[in-house]
């Protein structure tokens, strides 16, 4: 069976807490902080592997779960990192989130690489917390939890030239007589199950040609098995659309055989629709088809398509399809190097060139303050990770923790809304009463704990 998706689970590292700890060495009097970072969790990446046809891989194992990061020490040391985990996938993979259908990637080449779960960072230690009016701070951050998601993998077969057209119309058969592949080949419909490449080397070139399942009417729908395979086509640069103008399977009409399958192309694709076609007209060793030709010859010829006649079974015509198919793809591949080549001649660089780079979007901002009757929300990515990396219920944390929200704009926002001490405010998945942090407990003396005075 051919597995061309496939759903899998996917949590990034955790980045590790950074230390709290303070220098205490023999002849060094306020030695001060020296708590050490958190090192970062492992990430979760996509590697493009030529060895792999098919998601096969994924049925068996769908979870993964890269390192944590370690955590900080003292005298500065920093935490070891988590290793990044690579899975490798066929190419032409397609990555979306299997929530919102975001596209987070497209692996197309080998040892191409596709982040998908970022690691967390790792909690800061209480040395950067240090100030000149607090130089002793006892806090220090917890590591950032790392992503966590669920992707849903697409495979879309990467090939030169793709075979359309009805079932039995003979794509298999074609495959077969112009490259080493050897697909089934029968004499009923829906032979072909599943996507078939092969490498097919004509004079001193070469191409890659995909033969897919036959389409039937209401393809696009998910008719027969076109849904499933349809796509296995959006990447072909070049159609080779075999018509049967024999009707051998019952079909006397050819023509409305060629524009029912394009109709089933342009409703599932404009894209597709409109990419270069080769028309093959087939099984002309038959007398039926060889009636039928020169109305389709005609026909063709008044739409500006070009066609070929041919007989797959015994090699008729195939050299004449195979030139034709190199030379359209030789004049493809010099266009597009022609256009590259303008678009780098008008990228002239000399005086007054300005180079533009976009701003990137200050998601450190991108939260939201709503009142309630039970008090106030603060939601938002940044929110939810800043809470994640402090521990509220120190006082120094939640010092910290007031300061942060003052630089990112939130305590501004809540003073809008009219917050008053004693309020309740919602952070993320804390919950905490607003007002000054209560004051640290007054530290006793060494001679008022000798004593035993409170």
């Amino acid at each position: 069976m051919f597995y061309d998706h496939a759903t899998i689970s996917l949590k990034a590292g955790n980045g590790g807490d950074g230390a709290m700890h303070m220098r205490r060495e023999k002849y060094v009097s306020l030695g001060g902080p020296d708590g050490g970072d958190g090192g970062r969790g492992g990430s979760i990446y996509l590697e493009g592997d030529s060895n792999q046809n098919t998601l096969i891989s994924f049925r068996f194992k769908r979870h993964f779960v890269a390192p944590d990061g370690t955590g900080g020490g003292r005298r500065n040391s920093h935490g070891r990192a988590g290793q990044d985990t690579v899975i490798r996938v066929p190419l032409g993979t397609v990555v979306h989130d299997a929530t919102n259908g975001e596209l987070l990637g497209d692996v197309t080449e080998p040892k191409q690489r596709v982040l998908i779960a970022r690691g967390g960072r790792g909690g800061l230690g209480n040395t950067h917390f240090k100030t000149a009016t607090h130089q002793t701070p006892e806090f220090a951050q917890r590591g950032e939890p790392g992503q966590k998601r669920e992707v849903a993998l697409e495979l879309r077969v990467i090939a030169d030239v793709g075979l359309v057209g009805y079932p039995n119309a003979g794509k298999s058969s074609f495959l077969a007589a112009v490259s080493a592949a050897r697909p089934k080949v029968a004499a009923y419909p829906f032979t072909t199950l599943e996507p078939n490449l092969g490498v097919v080397g004509f004079a001193d070139d070469s191409f890659v040609l995909a033969d897919i399942p036959g389409l039937i009417e209401g393809a696009s729908d998910g008719a027969g098995l076109g849904l499933q395979f349809l796509r296995h086509i959006e990447r072909t640069r070049l159609l080779l659309h075999i018509v049967d103008v024999a009707g051998v399977d019952g079909r006397a009409d050819p023509i409305g055989d060629f524009h029912r399958i394009n109709t089933e192309l342009q409703r599932y694709s404009e894209a597709l629709a409109t990419r270069p076609q080769i028309v093959l007209a087939n099984k002309l060793d038959l007398p039926e088809a060889q009636e039928a030709w020169p109305e389709f010859r005609a026909e063709m010829a008044s739409l500006g398509i070009p066609v070929f006649p041919l007989s797959a079974a015994t090699r008729e015509g195939v050299d004449n399809v195979l030139r034709a198919v190199i030379i359209r793809l030789n004049a493809m591949n010099q266009a597009e190097a022609d256009a590259r080549q303008a678009d780098v001649d008008s990228f002239a660089v000399g005086p007054g060139f300005e180079r533009y780079t976009p701003a990137p979007r200050d998601r450190a901002r991108d939260f939201h303050v709503e009142k309630t009757d039970d008090g106030f929300i603060v939601s938002g990515e940044p929110i939810d990770r800043l809470v994640a990396m402090i521990d509220v219920h120190l006082i120094a944390g939640q010092a910290y923790l007031k300061q942060r929200l003052r630089q990112l704009g939130v305590i501004a926002s809540l003073d809008e809304l009219g917050i008053k001490t004693g309020d309740t405010v919602v952070l993320g998945s804390e919950r905490i009463r607003w007002g000054p942090p209560e004051p640290p407990p007054k530290r006793r003396s060494a001679l008022s704990r000798k004593l035993g005075v409170r």
